[in-house]
């Protein structure tokens, strides 16, 4: 029951639909006591700023979780950045400190790297094809740099968005990083899609599916349409694939904790599975059968 008591999370994203941390935080809150919600809000661009200070003027506004396109741009909202999100100059989720300060948090490349090692997906000294130069593909490129992997190669329509992003991996990293004139994945042994193609049915897939290697393994962080036709043409040919499922549901825990809500926090840590068994697709049921 919500009450005048009831502590309010937001989702905001633009579009809203396909966002399904509200389902996750809301079924988790009730489970371990906390009298809470998350509310899913869609803002346009031009009223991101002006939603986040009103919004954290209240008091009873416990945090913030942002999802597409608003990532990056909440990296300049905020009055202090954690070393992750510099580095991916992206903000997932935003805090009101004791000082009444906003601080930024960006969790999305931990929570890719988790559910990669959940899947004993290797990524480390292999080769990585990143499709996006947004907000989450900042945030899992510098995870997967951190995680050893041999060289990443960037293609985003944004030429000078994905230039931005190698310039930064390659100064904090000193990995190989290039930015690839096509969207061509043969000569990659990790294929990931972190861009918007495949929210709209209408999309073009985010790589030619003919041209992946035999041996790739093929990941797709959207949370709508899963699997998407980018997975299931990998699924075809029989190579691994991750759906941004997990990504989510690993992250969920540590938004938890830098919300302050350490109860439902330990919750999904000790067992996930009320998480995804609400999330995953029948059609996916396998991969979380291997990781139970």
């Amino acid at each position: 029951m919500i009450t005048g008591k009831t502590g309010v999370y937001f989702m905001v994203a633009d579009p809203i639909e396909q966002v399904r941390t509200p389902e996750i935080f809301n079924k988790v809150f009730p489970l371990c006591g906390d009298d809470a919600v998350m509310v899913p809000l869609q803002v346009s661009p031009k009223h991101l700023e002006g939603t986040v200070r009103s919004l954290f003027a209240s008091a009873t506004t416990r945090g913030m979780v942002l999802s597409i396109p608003h990532k990056t741009a909440a990296a300049s909202i905020v009055d202090r950045l954690s070393k992750g999100a510099q580095v991916a100059n992206a903000v997932n989720a935003i805090r009101r400190n004791d000082a009444g300060e906003l601080e930024g948090e960006c969790f999305d490349g931990l929570g890719f790297v988790k559910s990669m090692d959940r899947y004993a997906m290797a990524y480390r000294g292999k080769s990585v094809l990143l499709i996006g130069a947004g907000g989450a593909a900042s945030a899992i490129a510098a995870a997967l740099a951190e995680g050893a992997v041999s060289s990443i190669g960037l293609y985003d329509p944004d030429t000078a968005k994905a230039r931005a992003l190698a310039q930064s991996i390659q100064k904090q990293y000193g990995l190989p990083v290039s930015v690839q004139e096509s969207n061509d994945p043969s000569e990659f042994e990790v294929v990931i899609n972190a861009s918007p193609l495949g929210l709209k049915t209408t999309d073009p897939l985010p790589v030619p599916t003919d041209r992946l290697a035999s041996e790739a393994q093929v990941c797709d962080i959207l949370m709508k349409n899963q699997p998407t036709p980018l997975l299931r043409a990998a699924m075809d040919r029989g190579m691994p694939v991750l759906p941004g499922f997990d990504m989510l549901i690993l992250q969920s825990p540590l938004f938890l904790d830098f919300f302050g809500a350490h109860k439902a926090a330990d919750l999904l840590r000790a067992d996930d599975s009320i998480a995804r068994d609400m999330l995953f697709p029948a059609e996916l049921r396998d991969l979380v059968k291997r990781a139970a």
